[in-house]
């Protein structure tokens, strides 16, 4: 049987941007809770006094020169840390410290722990229909129920977690792209549910309009680099319904069949072949990097 993991192998990772007035109280509780965690404070380039805050606290802190981004932070938690498990939650005190201990209850039978937020734990409502149309797109795009694809507070093993680099924006956009990474991997991924707490001071950075159009495009972008078919199949299937309602329509009104339809025909079968050709490029690279990847092997023997 695997062994359960013990606090000392979780290095726990918060990236922030002027979060002075919340990272403190933040930091005791957790090393109150939790006295083995590794502590790793990321400041992206903060302009307060986030970063006397957070070394008086007792963490770990790495400094970014200017502001690059919280997923430029993130991504400098995951190369620094130590640990086995690698926990990220948010500096803002919406995420409490006492769900840390279910999450990571979870480990290691699953690879992900997703702490999955309600309606009422969103920032706002148009935010909540967002994700809602997110986690839909999600699911369709990995055959998973998705239920918190945006979610900051969650756990991986940490050499998971450091294939993914490469993938990640430097915006907030990487918890989408790591869970739809890992879920397409065929990875375990766990969503527990937790009760999202409002922002203690300050407010959200995250613009609807513009940050809901990225998160749009990286769940594309990750669906055409992990299963093509399912973004070519429904754009070929619907120019084909388009051409067969103009054939129809052009066959009644003028008794013929038109260019519009074949061009439509055409494109309907070109963009098919597209995606098959994507999809097997996109098998290819899948198997190559399996191969390059080294096998875990646990106490037990099992691999």
């Amino acid at each position: 049987m695997m062994e359960k993991i013990v606090p000392p192998e979780v290095s726990l990772i918060i990236p922030v941007y002027n979060e002075a007035d919340n990272i403190g109280s933040l930091l005791l509780e957790i090393k109150e809770r939790y006295p083995g965690f590794e502590l790793i404070v990321v400041n992206d380039g903060s302009t307060d006094d986030t970063v006397q805050v957070a070394n008086k606290s007792g963490a770990t802190v790495y400094s970014h020169p200017y502001n690059i981004g919280n997923g430029a932070a993130v991504k400098t938690g995951i190369r620094v840390a130590t640990g086995k498990i690698l926990l990220f939650m948010d500096a803002d005190g919406q995420h409490r410290p006492e769900d840390i201990g279910r999450i990571l209850s979870f480990f290691p039978d699953y690879d992900m722990v997703v702490g999955s937020r309600d309606s009422k734990g969103q920032a706002s409502f148009p935010r909540a229909i967002g994700n809602k149309v997110y986690n839909w797109l999600a699911s369709y795009v990995t055959k998973f129920n998705v239920k918190d694809l945006t979610s900051g507070f969650r756990a991986i093993k940490s050499d998971i977690a450091r294939s993914y680099i490469y993938l990640l924006p430097n915006t907030y956009s990487y918890p989408t792209t790591i869970s739809l990474g890992v879920l397409r991997d065929g990875r375990s991924v766990k969503y527990l549910p937790i009760k999202a707490q409002k922002r203690t001071s300050g407010k959200s950075r995250i613009s609807v309009v513009k940050d809901g159009v990225r998160f749009f495009m990286i769940i594309i972008r990750i669906c055409t680099l992990y299963s093509p078919l399912r973004v070519f199949l429904p754009v070929s299937f619907i120019m084909f319904m388009l051409g067969v309602v103009r054939y129809l329509y052009s066959f009644v009104t003028e008794g013929r069949f038109t260019n519009m339809s074949a061009l439509l025909f055409i494109s309907s079968v070109i963009i098919f072949m597209m995606g098959m050709v994507s999809e097997q490029i996109c098998q290819m690279r899948f198997e190559r990097r399996v191969a390059d990847r080294p096998v875990t092997r646990y106490k037990d023997g099992n691999e």
